[in-house]
């Protein structure tokens, strides 16, 4: 118990404070909209709540490059969204950096997460606290569900470095099928061409 106030006390809080209790189980996919006082971007992965760390100046930049390319080239009958979650079953709900979408999988302003067969391509931007989820856990749990199309983007020498995935439906698995530096380009899901030493250009 006196570890548990010391640690509530580490991060200024007071000693009456109570860490979030999984229930018997594991939370589910619908508790993160119930659960109060959650930090922005908790994840749920195999029944756990994953707390994202402050994020680096280049994952920022990461996302918000591959949000306005993806934006300005994606077909009419697909969107683009940052940091939403994908309700992949009852005990996992991870939140993408940035994925794609199908426009009519939007339901309105309240929505706070998307399922799996409305999602085009997942994509993740690598931090260090992310590595494992984002190389191994994430991808096989995407592609599990059938997303068709999985992003990773990694950091090399302040330019990101994309490796672009694609399901094979018989197996359920990722294939990789290309990774990308200096320029993302790329046929399916739809024609998209991103330039990737773009990341620090403002506009």
């Amino acid at each position: 118990m006196g570890a548990h106030m010391s640690a509530a006390r580490d991060y200024g809080l007071d000693e009456d404070y109570e860490w979030p209790r999984p229930p018997e189980g594991g939370w589910t996919a619908d508790d993160l909209d119930r659960l109060p006082n959650l930090p922005p971007h908790t994840e749920l992965i195999d029944g756990s709540l994953v707390f994202v760390s402050p994020q680096t100046n280049f994952h920022s930049r990461a996302v918000r490059l591959l949000d306005n390319a993806l934006l300005d080239q994606v077909p009419d009958e697909l969107d683009v969204i940052r940091e939403m979650t994908i309700k992949l079953d009852k005990r996992n709900r991870p939140e993408p950096d940035v994925l794609v979408f199908r426009v009519d999988a939007d339901t309105g302003p309240k929505q706070t997460w998307y399922r799996p067969e409305d999602v085009v391509i997942a994509v993740e931007v690598v931090s260090e606290d992310s590595e494992v989820r984002d190389r191994e856990v994430k991808p096989r749990k995407y592609a599990q569900a059938g997303i068709p199309h999985y992003w990773r983007v990694e950091e090399n020498q302040g330019l990101p470095v994309v490796y672009v995935y694609e399901l094979d439906p018989a197996t359920r698995a990722y294939g990789l099928t290309g990774i990308f530096h200096d320029k993302l380009e790329l046929v399916v899901p739809f024609p998209v061409e991103i330039d990737l030493t773009a990341i620090d250009r403002r506009r």
